[in-house]
């Protein structure tokens, strides 16, 4: 008999979920139906996006007639295992507060769907560079907004875009709801990201009606740029058939454990659209109200003010280049632009990606100014300095021991996209790379990973190394201007298992490189335009150096002033043949 009547409360506990996330999904329906309309032909204008050469370099993707491009989850690097998925710890969150937050992530699902949707005089184009910002006083008078950070000098970030992407809604879903892949699809934004508490688990098989209580850590590559904290809801919903929105808004517990006292995200987010061929339309949106813990330094507070540091331009052109690059380790074929027979399968090829996806991760972790890092500041070079910080390496994918990384900023009067082009020419190299004493390196491997044709990873032969070392380079870049240049030596044997096909999780990384950014003058000429893409500057940039050392193989060894000078010169060095190099001495 009691069997029975578990059975019995069992199903009707499940009919009364499945008409609550019924109840819910209908009224969220409803409200896209009012606001977004169907079809969804009001949304802000998508600029038309040349695949051409993309899709020339993947074969039968997107051919006609051909499905598109159609993941593997478990090839991306944030299903790896070295990545945990750690069990999630007791919140503490009361049954009632946890209604008042579904409550609350409802009512900014219902904003962000306005926000995504609306015109003038909501949006206004903004006359220097064409972005989409937010009129504020509009917002107040629509949305009645009271709660605002207590700190006078708080600044609200709002801005808007949207464009195209190589990825199929239901996958975009998927890696944004997991904070593992959401760190691994914007490594150069996101440092850390976990789930708190899952709220909601959503309808089975299904991410919708998801809700989650998160903390993530955002960055710019510099040490000089504070980062960012935010507690947060993540709200999914799927509105109909290849129709998603996710929200992201701060709930301020009544015991303040779940919310940061400096950075708040109003309701922010995202509308996914699938489209043919495994591609997908995102209009995004950036919300936030924020006050600085340490004021930006002046090299930065151009670009940080202006928003266009974590800005919904940046995330866009971030997740589109992301995206093209996780179609690129799915291609089975290999690209006209590849070096043809080094690699001798698409199971190396997929290797070499993994191994150079973990070294840029590395690397974007190592010289963030997160409170994980203790910068030390050595005096010379600049008024910026060269910052040092040691750490003690025992993760499977390093050297063992004692890790010293220095780094530093500079401005150049120099486009970024001329920069970014300079640093990876393997040709250029020996007019900045002191280590190589001037001597040239020889490109034995290529894989292009995207459409532009500086977005690849090549293996280098330096003339005056030994025959046994190589170096392993990833170069990348998107239309918002931001770069990367990123290396690391590796020996043949550990090259010659990843170009096999086999696991590259153990192969020892210590990445080197530059984080290049624009560095917030926009061209005055760039107005009027209508999305990231079209946005061109030709002011000057932002350059991060960056070095890591292996100090010591014994983890208890202490860091000498010997070492501290050596990567002290280092920088200091390439820095100065740097802007030799590009003419710009006097800087």
């Amino acid at each position: 008999m009691g069997t029975t009547e578990d059975i019995y409360f069992d199903e009707q506990k499940l009919r009364m979920d499945n008409a609550r996330l019924k109840e819910e999904l209908d009224r969220v329906s409803s409200i896209a139906a009012k606001y977004i309309g169907r079809p969804i032909s009001q949304l802000p204008p998508i600029h038309p996006v040349s695949v051409t050469s993309l899709e020339l370099s993947m074969g039968s993707f997107g051919a006609q007639g051909m499905p598109g491009p159609s993941l593997d989850l478990d090839l991306l690097p944030g299903t790896s295992s070295s990545l945990p998925t750690l069990p999630l710890q007791p919140s503490g969150i009361s049954d009632m507060e946890k209604s008042l937050m579904a409550e609350f992530s409802a009512n900014a699902m219902d904003e962000l769907i306005r926000l995504l949707q609306a015109g003038e005089p909501l949006w206004m184009r903004s006359p220097v560079d064409g972005r989409d910002v937010l009129n504020l006083e509009s917002y107040e008078r629509m949305f009645h907004r009271t709660d605002h950070l207590k700190n006078p000098d708080a600044r609200i970030e709002a801005s808007r875009d949207s464009g195209v992407v190589i990825m199929n809604g239901e996958t975009l879903v998927d890696m944004f709801m997991d904070p593992n892949k959401w760190v691994e699809l914007f490594p150069t934004l996101v440092l850390k990201a976990r789930i708190i508490d899952i709220l909601a688990s959503g309808v089975v098989g299904n991410r919708s009606g998801s809700l989650q209580l998160m903390y993530e850590e955002l960055q710019v590559l510099s040490p000089l740029v504070s980062t960012r904290e935010f507690y947060f809801l993540r709200y999914c919903q799927q509105l109909e058939q290849g129709l998603w929105v996710i929200s992201d808004v701060s709930f301020d517990s009544r015991q303040n454990q779940f919310s940061s006292p400096h950075s708040r995200r109003l309701p922010s987010g995202c509308l996914i659209q699938d489209m043919p061929n495994g591609y997908s339309k995102i209009t995004w949106v950036e919300h936030v109200e924020v006050e600085e813990k340490t004021p930006s330094h002046r090299l930065y507070r151009e670009l940080v003010n202006s928003g266009m540091a974590f800005g919904a331009e940046r995330w866009l052109a971030t997740l589109q280049r992301m995206c093209e690059r996780f179609a690129c380790l799915m291609v089975t074929g290999t690209s006209t632009r590849d070096l043809g027979g080094v690699i001798p399968s698409p199971d190396g090829r997929r290797s070499m990606m993994k191994l150079s996806q973990r070294m840029i991760n590395n690397f974007c972790a190592s010289i963030s100014a997160s409170n994980g890092h203790r910068w030390t500041t050595l005096s010379g070079l600049n008024d910026v300095g060269v910052r040092v910080t040691v750490h003690k390496s025992t993760d499977p994918g390093q050297p063992n021991g004692v890790v010293l990384s220095a780094a530093t900023s500079i401005w150049l009067p120099v486009s970024s996209q001329n920069v970014f082009n300079f640093f990876r020419d393997e040709r250029s190299r020996p007019q900045w790379d002191v280590l190589s004493n001037g001597n040239s390196v020889q490109e034995v491997a290529h894989i292009a990973n995207g459409s532009h044709p500086g977005n690849s990873i090549s293996v280098l032969r330096a003339f005056n190394a030994s025959h046994n070392m190589l170096i392993l380079q990833e170069s990348c870049t998107d239309s918002s201007g931001s770069s990367l240049v990123v290396y690391a030596s590796v020996d043949l044997p550990a090259i010659n298992i990843a170009m096999s096909g086999e696991d590259p999780s153990y192969i020892p990384l210590l990445p080197s490189g530059f984080a290049i950014l624009p560095d917030g003058r926009p061209d005055q000429g760039a107005a009027g335009a209508s999305t990231s893409s079209t946005v061109s500057r030709s002011g000057g940039s932002l350059v991060t150096v960056a070095f890591q050392i292996l100090v010591s193989s014994l983890p208890n060894a202490k860091l000498n002033l010997e070492s501290v000078n050596t990567v002290n010169n280092l920088i200091s060095t390439t820095v100065q043949q740097i802007k030799a190099a590009l003419n710009c001495s006097g800087s």
